[in-house]
């Protein structure tokens, strides 16, 4: 029998009441809030992340765990933080600014990396105005020609009350890679006003068809609306196109939310899926009652012409709230996947974590509980305007702020997409559900995480593709219910790096995955 040392790192987690999910913390220090995720579709392991005010976090395990920095740059980071990634690997952080020669939030900056969230430039910028504000930014690559664009509101003036003053949606591309950006173009015919509530033109998330169209959706004083461009943002419709009445407006009053809006999100299904070329727009609205949040979805199969009537997403058969909506699409099989905030299960503020999956293009909606615990809100503690959320493959990685004894706190949820999907019925199997070897391949620590569902008898072994057992980690352990994970150290293994397998037993069901080693 070969013979190895194998050093074990045990963390038990044990589980909650839903067992539903399996949360990370990436951060709980400096009030972080209104987060911002990305994907490196190429090397989907690597995640960086933007949160409020100057954050960056970047994990290389997909998730599982993270380091933090803080950005900084000449032109000042202030917030609303939108991580995109192009087919380079390069990441992108957008954010307003607030230099110190100029204005607060006179332009929107964008910082590069072209190491994976390691290292950034000190910044371009776009749409520098004078002092007019420059907020609410959102940005977008087209993969086919690795163009970047942006879209976001510019205030006359942040705040004003003045009838004169007005709020305006303004477009700008880079070919360069961000090095430099064009002049920015108006693409709304109805302005806005500059209070910074409903009759403000705000919400601007640009999307890319499947020929390099650029689509965009907003809210304002015509309710929701949308524009598109099919030659990379020179010309734009001369008119919005409705899309939704939005009733009660973007803007509206959560307890125990200082901030909340509906504002929209615009994504299109680009890959080979049979909704291919299908534009959506996820948004929130108290269209059913102030004390009842909605989140809904309308779609547009026409390159945003005519759009269908909003559909609801969250299934409840309550009148609680569901708000702060994003949504994502895997372009590889089109499913959409939304995360949200909800208190269906809770009379009071108490607020729990949803994830929503469709797979028929937004006809159906399986709704599941993500958050492990509920969390409770504190209306003078501010919260941001939005969570997140990144598909690939087998991957869905939303992001969401929560509230721990006056303690902001921003989340992941790395539950593998198998488990997540069956748990329509809710019902507890007697085995583990998942069980995960990763990264796999590995030239150090390998992390397998597995659940019980019934206090077992466990055993971990490490075997050869013999078949003959390298190590036994786990002998015969009476194990409670909970979800485990466990780090083994392959450095400290006296082994030959190949192909092994871990072997899983609990009671007398066995599971096995192929494990490889390399140096």
């Amino acid at each position: 029998m070969m013979k190895c040392l194998l050093f074990l790192t045990l963390i038990v987690v044990v589980a909650t009441e839903s067992l539903l999910s399996q949360n990370i913390m990436i951060a709980n220090t400096g009030n972080v809030n209104e987060p911002s995720l990305m994907m490196d579709f190429k090397n989907p392991h690597i995640l960086v992340a933007g949160s409020n005010l100057n954050y960056r976090f970047v994990s290389t395990d997909t998730g599982r765990t993270w380091d933090r920095a803080v950005m900084n740059s000449t032109w000042g980071v202030w917030g609303d933080p939108v991580i995109i990634v192009d087919t380079a690997g390069s990441f992108y952080y957008f954010h307003l600014s607030n230099p110190s020669e100029g204005s607060w939030i006179d332009r929107i900056v964008c910082q590069k990396s072209a190491n994976s969230g390691g290292l950034w430039t000190d910044g371009s910028y776009m749409g520098k105005n004078g002092a007019k504000a420059q907020d609410k930014p959102w940005a977008v690559v087209n993969r086919k020609t690795n163009e970047i664009y942006v879209t976001w509101t510019q205030f006359d003036k942040y705040g004003s009350a003045n009838p004169m003053d007005s709020s305006i949606i303004l477009f700008s591309r880079s070919a360069d890679g961000g090095d430099t950006w064009t002049a920015p173009v108006r693409i709304n015919r109805i302005a806005g006003d500059c209070i910074d509530d409903d009759l403000t033109v705000e919400g601007a998330v640009p999307a890319v068809g499947p020929n390099g169209e650029i689509y965009v959706s907003w809210a304002g004083p015509a309710g929701l609306v949308f524009n598109r461009s099919l030659d990379g943002g020179i010309t734009w419709l001369a008119e919005e196109i409705a899309v939704d009445s939005m009733p009660g407006g973007w803007n509206y009053e959560i307890p125990g939310i200082m901030r909340a809006n509906g504002l929209p999100v615009t994504i299109c299904d680009t890959g080979n899926s049979p909704y291919r070329g299908t534009i959506y727009i996820n948004w929130s609205d108290q269209r059913n009652g102030v004390s009842n949040t909605d989140v809904w979805l309308s779609k547009s199969t026409d390159g945003g012409q005519t759009w269908s009537k909003a559909v609801r997403v969250n299934n409840d058969a309550t009148e609680n709230h569901q708000f702060f909506t994003w949504i994502a699409v895997n372009q590889s099989n089109g499913w959409l996947y939304f995360v949200f905030y909800d208190r269906r299960n809770y009379s009071s503020d108490s607020t729990d974590v949803y994830l929503a999956i469709s797979k028929d293009g937004g006809v159906t909606f399986q709704n599941v509980l993500l958050s492990e615990t509920p969390f409770l809100p504190n209306k003078d503690i501010f919260f941001g305007d939005y969570t997140n959320i990144v598909a690939y493959n087998g991957i869905v990685r939303p992001i969401w702020t929560r509230l721990n004894n006056g303690q902001l706190s921003l989340w992941t949820d790395v539950t593998p997409l198998e488990e997540l999907t069956a748990l329509k019925e809710k019902k507890v199997p007697t085995v583990p559900y998942s069980f995960e070897n990763f990264p796999n391949p590995s030239s150090d620590y390998v992390y397998v995480s597995y659940k019980l569902y019934k206090s077992a008898v466990v055993n971990l072994e490490l075997i050869n593709t013999s078949g003959i057992r390298v190590f036994n980690m786990i002998s015969s352990e009476k194990k409670d219910m909970g979800r485990y994970i466990e780090r083994i150290d392959l450095n400290s293994m006296n082994c030959p790096p190949g192909i092994y397998f871990l072997r899983l037993t609990i009671d007398d069901q066995v599971i096995m995955k192929r494990q490889i080693w390399v140096k």
